[in-house]
């Protein structure tokens, strides 16, 4: 049975952060938050997280930017055949944003969809850098040059990008329309990139004064705790999440006569 949660630290990390039969995830930036000068201010910047199709190869996305001819479906299906960003950063780290994604191979051009966790500044700085690539930002999604297109998305209903790749909407951090990506079957179990749901590992006492709606974030907190392996959090770096066993009672019962 599934019992208490806990998280730690995931050890061994590299860019590289998991693969599937499908995607690779690899954390371009890791997102920061940390105390400037005197009083309140803080210096931030967000987490940028790249999910790239196993069968994709440099290049390979340039001439096929998703279209609405076949509906919703058929452009986010088009959309996910080329190289997910998640998230973008702000635009301070512009450069460094292109020199992560050219370590991979991968051009502005050659990007068919951005997902934006939530309008914050510190992550969708950069959309104007992929103007070829679909967005979905919040819960709108357009395709390039500004056609947009309805979904359904929703608490209660997530959005199928592909084969083990959704994205769920987990409101509170920043509203009633923040989205997380979900994906399944990877070498570390169930990967979520979660934007500002989780600010960080060990956020527990601090996330409450920066959500817009503190008792949604709690809700879309334990729900992904209760699907994932590892998070990835806005502003630090990834983490596990460990779930330990419950015994059942009849079998607690069972070990105490067996003790007798």
């Amino acid at each position: 049975m599934s019992g208490p949660v806990r998280t730690e630290p995931l050890l061994g990390e590299t860019p590289l952060l998991a693969t599937s039969d499908s995607y690779s995830v690899m954390v371009l930036q890791r997102g920061f938050a940390e105390p400037h000068g005197a009083g309140d201010a803080v210096r931030a910047d967000g987490t940028v997280t790249l999910v790239l199709p196993r069968a994709w190869t440099s290049g390979s996305s340039r001439s096929m930017a998703p279209s609405a001819d076949g509906g919703t479906k058929t452009a986010l299906e088009e959309a996910v055949r080329g190289p997910i960003l998640v998230d973008t950063g702000g635009p301070w780290a512009r450069e460094a944003l292109l020199e992560a994604l050219a370590r991979q191979g991968v051009a502005p051009g050659d990007v068919t969809l951005v997902v934006g966790t939530h309008g914050h500044s510190d992550h969708i700085g950069n959309l104007g850098l992929f103007l070829r690539a679909a967005l979905l930002v919040s819960h709108d999604f357009c395709l390039p040059g500004g056609l947009y297109l309805p979904h359904g998305l929703c608490e209660m209903q997530p959005l199928i990008l592909g084969s083990g790749l959704q994205v769920w909407a987990t409101p509170g951090h920043g509203g009633q329309r923040d989205v997380s990506v979900v994906v399944e079957g990877t070498s570390l179990g169930t990967v979520v990139v979660a934007g500002d749901v989780f600010e960080r590992l060990g956020d527990e006492d601090s996330w409450q004064a920066l959500s817009e709606d503190p008792v949604a974030q709690q809700r879309s907190r334990e729900r992904i705790l209760g699907v994932a392996d590892v998070v990835v959090p806005g502003h630090g770096a990834p983490f596990r999440v460990v779930r330990e066993a419950v015994k059942r009672t009849e079998d607690l019962v069972c070990e105490d006569k067996e003790a007798t």
